[in-house]
């Protein structure tokens, strides 16, 4: 039986995508989807819609694109849409503590890497880049840093020979997604213990 428990999901790129679909299929209440605004692309400059929101569309859900997630208006908002967790994954940008401290369950993120390895915004590209054998997805906890958050669930996976940026994003996209479903019901029964992460051991992917 699905969850009762309201989320509002935050995501623009493509490895958001399964997760959001996930979480419908799995009949959680998706109160909002939070994704980057429109952006000019291509030699037209004309407006292109992020992989989340033509999700969203396609699901029928309600679509917010804020600028800023920092400020009262933001936060009375959320409150307002009264989400029990926040559920983000490839959103691109940092949640600040007051909205974090919105929802009783907090929020967690779903992250392209084997964390503290490669945080930041550009986790496969550097794994491909630095020759990483393994990497995988972690879920954890959202504070107000960058990926520093208590670690939740990881699962690991070899990569390919060969294998490219997209083709990796797709794969760990799926991961993702099964990771989320496995995890977010037993942290909403409060089954699960947040694991600090190693801060010695911590990386950093920057923006390409």
């Amino acid at each position: 039986m699905a969850s009762e428990r309201k989320v509002v999901f935050l995501g623009t790129g493509d490895f958001a995508v399964p997760a959001l679909e996930a979480l419908v299929q799995d009949g959680y209440p998706v109160r909002a989807v939070y994704t980057q605004p429109d952006r000019p692309a291509g030699r037209g400059r004309m407006s292109r819609l992020s992989p989340v929101k033509q999700a969203a569309e396609r699901l029928g859900l309600s679509v917010r694109q804020p600028e800023t997630l920092r400020g009262a208006e933001a936060i009375g908002v959320l409150r307002v849409l009264e989400p029990d967790v926040l559920v983000l994954a490839a959103y691109g940008l940092l949640l600040p503590r007051g909205f974090l401290a919105v929802p009783p369950w907090g929020g967690l993120n779903i992250h392209p890497s084997l964390l503290p390895r490669h945080r930041g915004p550009s986790p496969i590209t550097w794994a491909l880049l630095e020759g990483d054998e393994e990497t995988g997805v972690t879920i954890f906890r959202m504070d107000a840093g960058m990926d520093t958050g208590p670690i939740l669930a990881q699962r690991s996976t070899g990569v390919r020979p060969g294998e490219t940026a997209g083709a990796l994003t797709e794969r760990l996209a799926q991961i993702g997604a099964e990771l989320v479903r496995e995890v977010l019901p037993r942290w909403l029964a409060r089954e699960m213990e947040p694991v600090p992460q190693r801060e010695a051991a911590a990386s950093y992917s920057r923006l390409l």
